[in-house]
């Protein structure tokens, strides 16, 4: 194990990033089995719940993206909430994930979740103490739930290093594209790293359950974290192949009696600037 171990480090001891050819070969190969496991679900009826969390800029979004792009999206939805309303404020806290939960046959995934009070919420002092403690109360016994209402609940923790962190903030800030990822939140977080660490740890020591274990994933490298992920998914469930293997037989176009198209110059092209 020391030399696989050593064969992913470079001589300053640093992790190797996995090459691309590899990791692509390799996503292509997982997501086909996602595909069959969509399918799968859908044929039994299953609901599965896929909860994402973890530090800011840790990759979970990457993932997730990963995990979907080759699904069709009417069986598979990704949940991101945003700022709770004043209503939302005042109903009990589970309650408007609840009505994000799935029906039969059908995938949510939970870009962070109800988790947020024992993370953000805990850190920047956006709940009481009392609302805390009910969560870490209240939350296996909600789990409890879904888990013995027959939703297949699983849950990655993202880890990602001070570093990285810190390298990922550096790029988002620098690049246009990316800036919109950091947030005035994420930028305070940075301020915050021992709160949000302890943060973590309460939050594992009560939540970490036979009946919903978390699953600790390594995030500095993007490319195996999401591959890892991928394939760890795939494990918790034990799904068949039931791609449909009908052959698919087009009819003929219709024939064309005597229709004409309108003239091109009456329509608005986009310029072919590329």
């Amino acid at each position: 194990m020391k030399k696989d171990a050593d064969a992913k480090r470079d001589k300053k001891g640093k992790p190797r990033k996995m090459k691309r050819e590899l990791y692509e070969a390799e996503l292509e190969r997982l997501q086909t089995e996602l595909v069959k496991l969509q399918y799968w679900v859908k044929h039994r009826g299953l609901r599965l719940v896929v909860v994402f969390e973890g530090r800011d800029a840790a990759g979970k979004g990457g993932a997730i993206k990963r995990i979907t792009e080759g699904l069709n999206p009417r069986g598979c939805r990704v949940v991101a909430l945003g700022t709770p309303t004043e209503r939302e404020r005042t109903q009990w806290y589970f309650q408007r994930y609840v009505s994000h939960l799935p029906a039969a046959g059908e995938i949510v995934l939970f870009d962070r979740s109800w988790y947020n009070r024992a993370g953000v919420e805990r850190v920047m002092g956006f709940c009481t103490k009392a609302e805390y403690q009910e969560f870490l109360r209240s939350c296996p016994e909600f789990e409890h739930m879904l888990v013995r209402s027959g939703i297949k609940l699983i849950k990655y923790w993202f880890s990602v290093s001070d570093d990285e962190q810190e390298r990922r903030f550096r790029s988002r800030a620098e690049t246009p594209a990316k800036r919109w990822k950091l947030s005035p939140m994420d930028v305070e977080s940075r301020s915050r790293w021992v709160e949000y660490s302890k943060a973590k740890d309460a939050m594992f020591e009560h939540t970490d359950s036979d009946e919903a274990p978390w699953y600790v994933v390594k995030a500095d490298d993007k490319r195996r974290a999401r591959l890892n992920c991928i394939r760890h998914l795939l494990q918790q469930i034990e799904y068949e192949d039931v791609l449909p293997r009908e052959p698919i037989t087009f009819p003929e176009r219709q024939p064309n009696k005597g229709y004409q198209r309108p003239p091109k110059a009456g329509q608005r092209w986009v310029p072919n600037h590329y």
